[in-house]
């Protein structure tokens, strides 16, 4: 069932829906601080199905009002959690999931060239100071989205669009 913006704002809290087959994909907020871009990381996490989302550290939650408004109402059908860290997300998953981080560094390759395996755990950090460095260091790989103006980056949503749909989309190695 596909829903437009007003039935998605509409619904119950935790709505009693069919089951959606899922992606073996999560997607993990290193203190994301705008709750617009929560809301707008929901949307995305509706869009390609996730298993589930993880918002960690300073990050907002639902019911934040920006949050709910912004993700025009994917919070109430989106699994996620909150974990006051994220490398408490990352130890949840490091033994059932390839962690990736999306992010600018010397060790990062674009974003085309990993080898992604499934299941996988995309990494997104702050606007301003991007995934921590604890955090990059426990992930399995580092990788990112070449800028060819003078801006040095994108916005925190469009990243992980790129990245998210770049996976769901080319043969990635399957090991479930």
């Amino acid at each position: 069932m596909k829903l437009n913006a007003k039935q998605l704002r509409s619904l119950e809290e935790n709505p009693h829906m069919a089951p959606l087959t899922r992606q073996p994909l999560y997607l993990i907020l290193d203190n994301v601080y705008d709750t617009y871009n929560i809301g707008g990381l929901f949307r995305l996490a509706d869009a390609l199905a996730i298993q589930k989302l993880y918002i960690c550290g300073t990050s907002a939650t639902p019911p934040d009002h920006k949050i709910k408004k912004a993700s025009i109402g994917t919070y109430k059908i989106v699994p996620w959690v909150y974990k006051k860290t994220t490398l408490e997300a990352i130890n949840e998953l490091k033994h059932k999931a390839q962690i990736v981080a999306i992010e600018q560094n010397k060790k990062s390759v674009p974003y085309t060239l990993c080898q992604y395996s499934l299941p996988l755990a995309l990494v997104v950090g702050n606007e301003t100071t991007g995934v921590s460095h604890k955090v990059l260091k426990a992930c399995d790989a580092i990788v990112e989205i070449p800028m060819h103006g003078v801006n040095t980056s994108l916005n925190v949503i469009v990243s992980a669009a790129i990245v998210g749909y770049h996976v769901t989309t080319h043969n990635v190695d399957s090991s479930s």
